[in-house]
């Protein structure tokens, strides 16, 4: 397995000069540069049995493609790959052993019930995978001295919860502790989406990030969508997002207005600060 970005390719700098903040990638393009070769976790050895072979998975093949399954919107999966440590009131528990019913443990210390639990399973279709499925692994303790204090796998659109917002991984690649890991050919790619009564964060891998926020219809993305309609029905809440979440052209325009942010003159930039706090803890990494 490798991962499928260019270390030397910075973010994305667009946004960047959206927000009034495009000087700083330059210096963050030499730091990712620098760091390239410094961090040496193997993707292969940390995967462990997060990875299905050819045909197992056991829930189903999504031929490679699939619906949102984070409600975000756009294509591919919004989850947690199989073997994610979720943090429960009994302790951690992998994602895929999670039953309803089970009390997962919020940041603040309180818990909530798991009320169902999505499955999403891709296999490789055509010459190269989908790279809206293709997990995004926030190495350990990628976002400070000591979160995730492992190895943590999402799909690209799942969020985490940084500096009071919600921001999808994807946005926060930066080629080094942050970084695609591409399966094998004969691999799946296992998902899990964890929905509560609300749209919630949890602690995966001891990294704030989203549960499964649910849509109208977007439960049906997952393999397992008629338990859910077996179980609640025509029942249809959608959630209201636990926080602003920051991604790409409106939703991000959006998100900055809810902030009470200017689009023009930022008072406030949260989406800039994660990142350079991302990449200061890289550069730390790799010394």
């Amino acid at each position: 397995m490798s991962s499928t970005e260019d270390p030397k390719r910075p973010r994305n700098t667009a946004r960047r000069h959206f927000l009034g903040v495009a000087a700083a990638a330059g210096a963050r393009l030499a730091g990712v540069a620098a760091m390239a070769t410094a961090i040496s976790t193997s993707p292969a050895k940390a995967m462990g049995r997060r990875w299905g072979r050819g045909g197992s998975g056991g829930h189903g093949g999504s031929g490679g493609s699939g619906g949102s399954g984070g409600g975000h919107g756009g294509s591919g999966a919004n989850c947690f790959l199989r073997g994610t440590a979720i943090l429960t009131d009994g302790g951690e528990k992998p994602v895929e052993d999670l039953s309803i019913g089970d009390r997962i443990a919020l940041p603040d210390g309180s818990t909530r019930t798991v009320k169902w639990v999505g499955r999403q399973s891709f296999k490789k279709s055509g010459a190269r995978w989908q790279k809206d499925v293709v997990p995004i692994r926030v190495c350990r303790h990628a976002l400070d001295g000591h979160i995730p204090h492992s190895d943590l796998y999402l799909s690209p659109g799942h969020a985490l919860y940084l500096d009071g917002i919600l921001i999808q991984v994807k946005e926060l690649v930066n080629g080094t502790t942050i970084a695609p890991v591409t399966p094998a050919a004969d691999a799946s790619i296992d998902y899990y989406a964890v929905m509560l009564d609300t749209h919630e964060v949890i602690l995966a891998e001891g990294a704030a990030a989203e549960s499964f926020r649910l849509q109208t219809s977007n439960h049906e993305n997952f393999c397992n969508f008629a338990e859910y309609e077996r179980l609640y029905g025509e029942e249809r809440n959608v959630m209201t997002p636990f926080a602003p979440l920051l991604g790409g052209g409106w939703s991000h325009l959006k998100a900055l207005l809810l902030l009470g942010v200017s689009p023009l003159v930022p008072i406030r930039d949260p989406f800039g600060n994660a990142c350079e706090k991302i990449d200061a803890q890289a550069r730390e990494l790799s010394l």
